[in-house]
C-alpha cells in the first residue's frame, strides 16, 4: 500500500495504474474537476450513450459521477431530454 496524497487515503498500487485519466467506461477520481477537453471528450460519449437509451443513473453510476453533474454536461450539450417514467399503465376496458 501507498498513501495517496490527492485524497489523503491508503490506495494499493495496481489500482492506481488501472484507473484510466478519461473515458466514461471507468469511473473517475471523486471530486475531481472535469474541464477543457476531457469535459468534451466525456460530454460526447454522454451524449452518445444517452441517446442510444441509458439512463443518467446508469451514465452516472458508471462513470463515478453525480446525477446532477450527468444532466448539466447533457443539458450544456444541447441534448433533449427523456420524460420521466416509462410506458404509462392503462386501464383495462
Amino acid at each position: 500500500m501507498k498513501w495517496d496524497r490527492t485524497n489523503r487515503s491508503p490506495i494499493d498500487v495496481r489500482e492506481r495504474e488501472e484507473m484510466a485519466p478519461t473515458g466514461t467506461s471507468t469511473s473517475t477520481e471523486k471530486g475531481r474537476r472535469i474541464v477543457g477537453t476531457e469535459r468534451a471528450t466525456l460530454a460526447k460519449d454522454l451524449v452518445k450513450r444517452y441517446t442510444q437509451g441509458e439512463s443518467i443513473r446508469a451514465l452516472a453510476a458508471s462513470t463515478g459521477r453525480s446525477y446532477g453533474f450527468v444532466h448539466r454536461v447533457l443539458t450544456e450539450s444541447g441534448v433533449q431530454l427523456r420524460q420521466r417514467g416509462g410506458a404509462r399503465r392503462r386501464k383495462k376496458s
